[in-house]
């Protein structure tokens, strides 16, 4: 506790500090008698408005009890999938009313990003929506331009669905391994191997496709 009080100190003052501090404050939650609740709600709002994503109290909550990290990881894809499905509603229904204040509010949520977002829809569908459910990628820029872009709702929810659980239930099948020793290892690699676990992935579905037309 001591570290941590030490370290929330060497925080940035002011906006700068706001995503540390969000942060500190979600760690707090790892300890508290509804940490289960808190997980589902913290999943549920990141995967439309919620700045900081649900892995870092997945995390901190499989490290204090590891025999219940598949259940913990259980219910944040139940929440991420969820929230998902509202980040799809609002970019279905409410996008035009509500876009000038998710591009100020929102961190990472840019006129740019959202741009480059919606064009890939065009081509990917699927494979889009997976790419960001399973990667370190804002999952809810995609969630809401899934929703503008309108595209099929029953693969939008298996999408999320597939790739939610999976990037949860692969952060506690390694803490429940390994323990607190992997920790450097997810916090510095997670994210670049789930990149090229998407890229094996689709180049492998490419090759079959290729194959297949000849």
């Amino acid at each position: 506790m001591d570290d941590m009080n030490t370290e929330a100190q060497k925080r940035p003052s002011g906006w700068r500090g706001l995503h540390y501090r969000v942060y500190d404050w979600v760690l707090q939650w790892a300890a508290h008698p509804q940490a289960q609740s808190a997980l589902l709600l913290l999943a549920f709002a990141e995967s439309s408005v919620f700045p900081i994503p649900p892995d870092v109290l997945l995390i901190a909550m499989c490290l204090a009890q590891p025999r219940r990290a598949f259940r913990y990881a259980a219910i944040c894809s139940v929440g991420s999938v969820a929230g998902g499905i509202l980040g799809y509603g609002i970019g279905w229904g409410l996008w035009e009313v509500v876009s000038d204040a998710f591009y100020r509010w929102v961190p990472g949520f840019t006129p740019e990003v959202y741009a480059r977002v919606a064009a890939l829809y065009d081509r990917w569908n699927f494979w889009v929506v997976f790419a960001a459910g399973f990667t370190p990628i804002p999952y809810k820029v995609f969630t809401i331009a899934a929703g503008v872009a309108h595209i099929n709702f029953g693969v939008f929810v298996l999408a999320s669905a597939v790739s939610r659980t999976a990037r949860f239930l692969l952060v506690s099948l390694l803490i429940f391994r390994f323990g607190p020793s992997i920790m450097p290892f997810i916090e510095k690699y997670l994210g670049w191997l789930t990149v090229l676990f998407v890229a094996l992935l689709l180049g492998g579905f490419y090759l079959i496709g290729v194959a297949g037309n000849h």
